[in-house]
């Protein structure tokens, strides 16, 4: 299914890296439900200047009646199911390695949060959708991870535990859910420049990740959408339960 037939969910998509999703997704002519759990401005502005390829429906992913509910009126809305997920939300973090805690104070509390937001919000969406991508013989689920659990130099250890088991889920899912022509992926970048939720990091931050990069640059939001594109693709067709590290070669194992 090309790009601009599908119907695609990107979660966390008001603001950062989901509005640029959000935008790539539209671009290739794909309808688009921005997905929201509090930033309702953004997103709904952001909606509006895509026109009637975007519509914006708020629902927490840690909560299966929002998500289900949220499914059901996007298919209303546009006359077929969701055909393609991209789980990008991101529950209340800062990458600020400053204010981080560290192993002698962090709560399993951080970690339990993070691991809503990221593994039981991906779960829930995938299951919320699977039933119209069974229908249609066709699925795309594309999970956002982080190059963290490779090169874990900041001590973000709530933030990088939850995406190394949402790297678990991708794998697991994309074996369960082949035969149902469902692809399961991930695409993990570093720190992007600039998202909301990277505002907080120095700039020395940024400037030692260019000059360690083997592009000289940190990601933008705009480049690492052009990864997620591939694999809603006919071109990623054949790929299934990969993980690709998109951050200008920072990361290369």
């Amino acid at each position: 299914m090309n790009i601009s037939e599908q119907l695609v969910l990107v979660t966390g998509a008001g603001r950062g890296l989901g509005a640029a999703l959000v935008r790539a997704f539209a671009r290739e002519g794909a309808n688009v439900v921005v997905n929201y759990h509090s930033s309702q401005q953004a997103a709904e502005a952001l909606a509006a200047t895509l026109g009637a390829q975007a519509l914006p429906l708020q629902a927490d992913v840690r909560d299966r009646a929002q998500v289900e509910a949220m499914v059901a009126t996007a298919a209303q809305h546009f006359g077929k199911p969701v055909s393609t997920v991209v789980n990008n939300a991101l529950v209340d973090f800062s990458f600020n390695g400053d204010a981080r805690a560290k192993a002698d104070s962090i709560n399993w509390a951080d970690f339990s949060r993070q691991f809503e937001g990221s593994v039981q919000g991906a779960l829930n969406t995938v299951q919320a959708t699977l039933p119209g991508m069974r229908g249609q013989g066709f699925g795309r689920v594309i999970n956002v991870g982080t190059n963290l659990f490779q090169n874990p130099v900041v001590p973000y250890h709530d933030y990088t535990a939850a995406k190394a088991a949402l790297l678990s889920l991708t794998r697991t899912l994309a074996g369960d859910l082949g035969p149902d022509g469902v692809t399961v992926n991930m695409v993990s970048g570093g720190l992007l420049r600039t998202t909301d939720a990277s505002a907080a990091t120095p700039e020395a931050v940024f400037d030692y990740i260019a000059a360690n990069t083997p592009l000289r640059q940190v990601t933008t939001p705009d480049q690492f959408a052009d990864a997620v594109l591939f694999f809603a693709s006919p071109w990623a067709r054949a790929v299934t339960g990969q993980n690709l590290v998109v951050d200008g070669g920072l990361v290369r194992d």
